[in-house]
């Protein structure tokens, strides 16, 4: 199925698999679905990040002190696809755990499981070769970073390796909440609009239902990671209704309809 976004701003949301435990992500997909989620990141716990921030990174420890693995997020993806069919599933990696399952495989099994696109945040789109010719040929969307500091002649790159949407990074440095956004993400925006027709998503630092508001001014989604993962780890004992509430305040927002593309 294509990565849809149903409004404008859609809302992509990240969570860390395994954090508190995989039984608990589910619920926390589901309720984020049913919040207003239009895609959900799958984010596949790892030991050494260099994009995550310190709420990610804690979560990705947790998850990873409770063994989660690359294989269990593929069999969370099917589950969650089982009740969820029009959601959008991304798995949100590094490179490492994939090459220790194998391209090919880990495309397949991620077919299988209804997951629709991949990002791999340590995967320059300059050496993408192998892993680009596996997502073709297993009708998945590969969704690359765009960052404020990329040139015009690699946001080009980026565009035309990209399906579904752009990752826009809104400033250099990892992941984390922010209390205002860098003037960098509209002129991001602004300069990948120059070189693809497909909808944009915004993230890195977006917390707040004003901020999600702003970004909606000029991009077509919102990522929103560290905030969902914060409201997890200061939920203890009830994270699916947490983030369910937090959804639901941000989608309230969102009341445009936009147009799918993949």
């Amino acid at each position: 199925m294509p990565l849809t976004f149903y409004k404008k701003p859609a809302l992509v949301a990240y969570v860390t698999c395994g954090d508190p435990d995989l039984a608990t992500t589910r619920e926390i997909v589901l309720a984020a679905i049913e919040a207003g989620a239009d895609v959900v990141e799958l984010g596949v716990p790892f030991s050494d990040p260099v994009a995550d921030g310190p709420v990610i990174q804690r979560a990705s420890e947790r998850a990873l002190e409770r063994g989660t693995s690359l294989a269990q997020v593929l069999t969370l993806a099917a589950e969650v696809r089982e009740n969820a069919q029009s959601t959008g599933l991304i798995v949100f990696s590094y490179l490492n755990p994939i090459l220790r399952m194998g391209i090919e495989k880990f495309c397949r099994v991620a077919r299988a499981a209804g997951v629709d696109g991949v990002l791999v945040t340590d995967l320059p789109v300059e050496e993408a070769g192998e892993y680009l010719r596996a997502m073709r040929e297993y009708d998945l969307a590969p969704v690359f970073l765009a960052a404020p500091t990329s040139s015009d002649e690699r946001l080009r790159r980026i565009a035309a390796a990209s399906r579904g949407f752009v990752y826009a990074v809104s400033r250099t440095g990892v992941t984390g909440t922010r209390q205002e956004l860098a003037d960098d993400a509209r002129k991001l925006v602004r300069r990948l609009r120059r070189v693809t027709k497909l909808p944009l998503a915004l993230g890195f630092g977006i917390s707040t239902a004003a901020q999600f508001a702003e970004v909606g001014e000029f991009a077509d989604a919102v990522v929103v990671g560290s905030a969902i993962v914060e409201t997890i780890e200061r939920n203890r004992g009830r994270e699916a209704g947490a983030v369910g509430e937090f959804i639901r305040e941000l989608s309230a927002i969102s009341s445009q309809p936009s147009v799918a593309v993949r």
